[in-house]
């Protein structure tokens, strides 16, 4: 009996995630070529986080369009939107990021962004140089598909544009934590939300995913060494802040190799910046070391901050100075809920085919999404960017990164049936 009702169970799955509606299809491919031309539209005009003014701008006429009451100005530059389906029923929402990077581009597009402004004092150009600039046009895309098939929706599908997912500038909040504060999972109450990330080493046409923890929480760290300045050529009438940065950033480098549980999950700590000295012959008074932690388990992540804590300034005091730690949490965990993932999972393996649907491991990269998953159950997986045969994609957040339009198809697709089937199943 067990074997039958098994069964049945697997029958009736296949049954209701076996295939796109045929006018909700046809829906899909016909929005294609409007989807490509406003991600080269937004690929051409890229705005930094906090300051998409005119992508915001540009996200909320479409939406207006499509008869939506459009909310803008959340989280300063975020536009919101809810699409009450033909029958009631729970909410879910769908997100894309909007904002680009102080990133130059190198490629030769005819849509290239020719964009410059001035980041943290510093001359630079701006550039899509993540995806979200895809992941806005797919978006907007769902937003019209949707709009035309309400029949098909048992409840609400809220849509999210969020600015700031790359980090607000020094001295401002935003992103995905302001959005939750400002509201966006309240009226409706949200029940689930999804969000995908274009990848641009990954095949078009394929999806990655991982159940439970997918990318890492990310904290920003600022260790302030104190010593006391003398002349270079007498260093023993002083204490060096160099010379005790270069013993802890050795030391912390042994939480990980010595006392993190690797086995479980991985982590990182990485130290990008050390500031210190203005001359070749003076030892400075101080040096300030700015680096990230990267991890997959709250337990682990727990830990290393702990210890960080504990050994920084304990190695300090052992060469004469002093050490302060200050940590900032830029992301959570993306943690894929392992109920909700196993649900749909049957969805992308019949847009794509189960072929194409992988099983990845966990990446020690970071995404605000993760706390929007902190609220309420979420799956967040990766779309295939990379044009197929390619063996030389260029890594995200690089003045050469660059994505193949025939990917955002299948994302369209993708987003849109989920809502559908989440919300009938």
């Amino acid at each position: 009996m067990k074997t039958i009702m098994i069964s049945l169970s697997l029958l009736f799955c296949l049954g209701l995630f076996a295939q796109m509606d045929s006018k909700l299809l046809k829906d899909v491919e016909d929005i294609e070529k409007q989807v490509i031309e406003w991600r080269h539209d937004f690929h051409q005009h890229p705005e930094l986080s906090n300051r998409e003014f005119e992508t915001a701008e540009k996200i909320a006429k479409h939406l207006e369009s499509l008869g939506f009451e459009v909310k803008t100005g959340v989280a300063h530059t975020g536009v919101v939107a809810t699409l009450k389906g033909d029958r009631p029923g729970k909410t879910v929402a769908l997100r894309a990021d909007i904002d680009a990077l102080p990133v130059t581009e190198r490629n030769d597009l005819p849509f290239k962004s020719e964009v410059v402004t001035t980041f943290l004092g510093t001359e630079t150009g701006v550039m899509h140089a993540c995806g979200h600039d895809t992941h806005t046009a797919i978006l907007m895309g769902v937003a019209e598909v949707l709009t035309k098939n309400k029949h098909l929706l048992n409840g609400n599908v809220k849509f999210i544009f969020q600015p700031a997912e790359e980090g607000p500038p020094p001295g401002e909040r935003g992103g995905a934590s302001l959005m939750i504060e400002e509201g966006v999972l309240e009226n409706p109450d949200v029940d689930a939300i999804f969000g995908l990330h274009i990848n641009s080493s990954t095949p078009v046409g394929t999806i990655r995913y991982k159940p439970g923890g997918t990318m890492a929480a990310v904290e920003r760290f600022v260790i302030t060494v104190k010593g006391k300045g003398s002349h270079g050529s007498a260093p023993w009438t002083g204490v060096d802040p160099i010379l005790i940065s270069a013993k802890i950033i050795d030391g912390l480098q042994t939480i990980i190799s010595r006392e993190a549980k690797l086995v479980d999950e991985p982590a990182v700590i990485t130290v990008g910046k050390i500031t210190s000295g203005t001359r070749f012959n003076v030892i400075p008074e101080s040096a300030e070391m700015i680096g990230t932690v990267r991890t997959l388990d709250p337990d682990m992540r727990e830990m290393i901050i702990r210890r960080m804590k504990e050994m920084a300034p304990a190695l300090a005091k052992a060469y004469g100075g002093d050490a302060e730690v200050e940590f900032q949490n830029n992301t959570a965990i993306t943690y894929n809920d392992l109920e909700l993932t196993a649900d749909m999972l049957p969805t992308l393996q019949s847009l794509a085919g189960e072929d194409k649907v992988e099983l990845v491991k966990a990446t020690t990269g970071g995404e605000d999404f993760s706390f929007f998953q902190e609220k309420v159950p979420g799956f967040y997986f990766f779309l295939g960017g990379m044009t197929p045969g390619n063996t030389t994609p260029y890594p995200h957040h690089t003045a050469d990164f660059m994505i193949d339009d025939d990917g955002m198809l299948l994302g369209v697709k993708s987003l849109s049936q989920l809502a559908i089937d989440y919300l009938n199943k």
